[in-house]
């Protein structure tokens, strides 16, 4: 049928529709003619074809009307692709909510919340499957926890109570979701449960079909296939599910009559989608929740700063043990002792990889007939080698990248990133061909237990190839954090090894995801009254040690929330990252972002990019609006001095300072907060600072610090809140400058920036 012999529909002929197109300025609905034969399959909510600027696009219609806003003349609907109403108006109203806090575009968001469509399962006959009763809900393991006996009662009253559940060492999580959802599903209304990955999905449908008929829970997983991931989805969409349990994108499943949202572990950076607008799972869940007015559940062994900021607004409740009940199910906590007498038993113990204590914790747990948990942060054989004579990063001669070793027998390195072989390998600065290991994997650690304990079963899980469950018997288990797996009765003891690998890191979070992996690993680790051990091979006298040793990680998200909160860092305020020309980030850095346009377009350049709410580093978000009077981040830190950087262009300064022949990224490191530097330092009478305990030389005039040369310890390289009050210093001499319109003081300010980025030597990781 052509466009002349179209008839329109005589009833609301008109359909709103949003195209799926990216460009934000593309983000807003367009009217369509729909004609008689399409008016019937072209409801709102629906999947259509359409002709876009000369070109077919999908989209989906919002509504139908009978007038247009628009003047001239309507193009028609191509065609209507099914029937099928995929996009319910709570799910729109969730995606709408979504891209406006992300920054994003409403059709990044629907790809994220509405999968592709499978026409054979669309058109396969669906029957709701008949549900047996939901038997009473055993409250006892629930009453441990204070008022958990009171959430379970609001849940069996439809109520919205919404809290964050600290689980107990040693007990089942999965059991604790599923007696939550079935106390919700007796009442009629349905459940959304999000977790991090596949093997906890089965963890948790082995729990909720032990309560709940199988027939009435779906499980949404990236690794179904297309049609069995489309048709479980549909089974969701038409009400047969009463119980949905996903990863992060079940967290836009189209559940009707939402009573309860759970989310497990929600530190887990794979919550965090990867694509833009960069949503993650617990802040999407948190939404959904308030605009459903239903129940919500943030679970975990340990606890993020964001989820701590929900309990501290009021939003939701805590569920935490008592003290005497942590500490009976806790493991014994054992952290290398400062102390001279353990020194003088162990002189080596501050330098080995496995001390004294943690061996003689291992061969205990071992004659006791239990298995040990050995915890390694990297996977592989030897990951990252150096030169043995100069130290020097042994890197690939095509792509620069860490070399590293696949296993014993391996005869030539490796490149991590390109996977070329190097077999004639030597020294780029001292010409030496011997290398040595930089740090150890999985595999070889599991090697080097197999000669220190002959004769012992040795099992490695990694993620290449990871163990379910192991048997109650003497074994060793080398396992990389996230894939530990469980034991029957418990293990004997656990080892964390190369702890400076994860505390060492240089993000926000690194003691916060280091606590959360500890804990994770512990909490399989049988209680301190059936001998349970676990040894952190780590200072005792580092905070996020403590945490672990006394198990108390409410305190340490406590902490952790108030340092940030001091120094105006997520989730106490909002950070974002604009990408773009330089020119266009002056106007912005000076508050002004017309000027700045003005400029791109004098110039010819575009002045766009991405504008989207900072996770961890200013790259992605996934903070919750619990800090909205606390003083937020200015423009000042960011604008043309980070512009220019990404460029790898120096801020425009008589004052070069050394290392100006490097590129901008040798210069930065791997700090990206908003364009500072890890090694700024300071010196104020409002902000003390005591150089001298910090390794850092006093420079005049301007009061601020250099770092040492060389200093690369743990306390100076992740100290955040030293990081964030630098960045106030910084900032608030940057907007006297540009208050008094002194553009000269404004670009020394910006030159001394420079100076202590190019002071601190760039990080010699792989």
């Amino acid at each position: 049928m052509t466009t002349r012999t179209r008839q329109p529909a005589a009833f609301e002929p008109i359909a709103r529709v949003l195209p799926m197109l990216s460009v934000p300025h593309l983000d807003r609905e367009f009217d369509y003619l729909v004609s008689e034969e399409q008016s019937d399959d072209a409801q709102p909510g629906v999947r259509v074809r359409l002709r876009f600027h000369g070109r077919l696009v999908d989209g989906f219609i919002l509504e139908r009307r009978t007038e247009t806003d628009h003047f001239g003349k309507l193009a028609w609907l191509d065609r209507v692709v099914s029937a099928e109403v995929v996009l319910t108006a709570e799910i729109r109203r969730l995606v709408d909510a979504v891209a406006a806090r992300y920054a994003g575009t409403r059709a990044d968001v629907l790809r994220l919340a509405v999968p592709p469509r499978h026409a054979k399962v669309e058109r396969e006959n669906q029957t709701a499957p008949e549900l047996s009763a939901v038997s009473a809900v055993d409250r006892a393991a629930w009453e441990a926890y204070g008022s958990g006996g009171q959430f379970l009662t609001a849940l069996a009253e439809s109520r919205a109570a919404r809290a964050v559940w600290q689980a107990l060492p040693g007990d089942v999580w999965a059991d604790r979701f599923a007696e939550a959802a079935a106390q919700t599903v007796r009442t009629g209304r349905a459940v959304l449960a999000v977790v991090p990955d596949q093997r906890d999905v089965d963890t948790l449908f082995r729990a909720a079909t032990a309560l709940l008929d199988e027939a009435g829970v779906v499980a949404l997983s990236a690794g179904l296939g297309p049609a069995a991931r489309y048709r479980r989805w549909l089974a969701a969409l038409r009400g047969s599910a009463r119980l949905v349990i996903g990863t992060r994108s079940a967290v836009f499943a189209p559940i009707s009559d939402l009573g309860l949202v759970m989310v497990w572990d929600d530190g887990d950076d794979t919550l965090a989608e990867p694509r833009a607008p960069y949503p993650h799972a617990r802040e999407v869940a948190m939404l959904r929740a308030h605009q459903m007015r239903c129940a919500a559940l943030i679970g975990g062994y340990a606890r993020t700063a964001e989820a701590h900021a929900l309990v501290r607004s009021g939003w939701a409740h805590d569920l935490v043990a008592t003290r005497p009940v942590v500490r009976a199910g806790s493991p014994r906590v054992v952290a290398l002792d400062d102390g001279g007498y353990a020194e003088e038993r162990d002189p080596a113990a501050r330098t080995a990889r496995l001390p004294s204590v943690a061996l003689r914790a291992a061969r205990s747990a071992l004659q006791a007939e239990a298995p040990v948990l050995v915890q390694v942060p990297r996977r592989g054989y030897i990951p990252s080698l150096a030169c043995a004579r100069c130290r020097a990063i042994a890197r690939c001669r095509q792509c620069t990248g860490p070399l590293s070793l696949a296993d014993r027998d391996g005869t030539a390195p490796v490149c991590r990133w390109c996977g070329r072989a190097d077999a004639a390998l030597r020294c780029g600065r001292c010409g030496s061909d011997a290398v040595r290991a930089v740090v150890v994997g999985a595999r070889r650690t599991a090697e080097e237990l197999g000669r220190a304990f002959p004769g012992t079963t040795v099992i490695t899980s990694a993620g290449e190839a990871m163990v379910s469950e192991v048997d109650d018997r003497p074994a060793l288990v080398v396992a990389t954090p996230g894939a530990e797996p469980g034991a029957v009765g418990g293990y004997g003891a656990a080892l964390l090894l190369d702890s400076w690998a994860l505390l060492g890191r240089q993000d926000l979070r690194a003691a916060e995801d280091t606590l959360r992996r500890w804990m994770a690993a512990a909490a399989l680790v049988r209680p301190r009254d059936n001998g349970g051990v676990v040894v952190v091979v780590a200072e005792s006298s580092v905070p996020t040690v403590q945490s672990l040793i006394r198990w108390d990680p409410v305190g340490h998200a406590e902490a952790e929330l108030a340092a940030r909160t001091e120094v105006a860092l997520p989730p106490s305020v909002h950070m974002a990252a604009l990408d773009g020309p330089g020119e266009a980030g002056d106007g912005v850095a000076r508050g002004n972002p017309a000027a700045g346009q003005r400029r791109a377009a004098r110039t010819g350049a575009v002045a766009g990019g991405r504008t989207a709410t900072a996770r961890d580093r200013g790259r992605r978000a996934g903070e919750p609006d619990a800090g909205a009077g606390a003083p937020r981040a200015g423009p000042g830190v960011g604008g043309r001095v980070a512009a220019r950087r990404r460029r790898g262009q120096r801020p425009a300064s008589s004052r070069a300072g050394p290392g100006a022949d490097r590129p901008a990224a040798h210069r930065l490191g791997d700090c990206s907060l908003l364009g500072c530097a890890t090694c700024v330092g300071e010196r104020s009478p409002r902000i003390p600072c005591d150089d001298a305990s910090a390794g850092r030389a006093p420079m005049m005039p301007t009061g601020l610090s250099f770092p040492r040369r060389g200093r690369s310890d743990m306390a100076t390289i992740t100290d955040t809140t030293r990081i964030g009050r630098c960045l106030v210093f910084v900032h608030d001499h940057l907007n006297q400058a540009r208050a008094a319109d002194d553009d000269i003081r404004a670009m020394q300010w910006h030159a001394v920036m420079d100076q202590f980025i190019d002071a601190w030597p760039r990080p010699q990781s792989a």
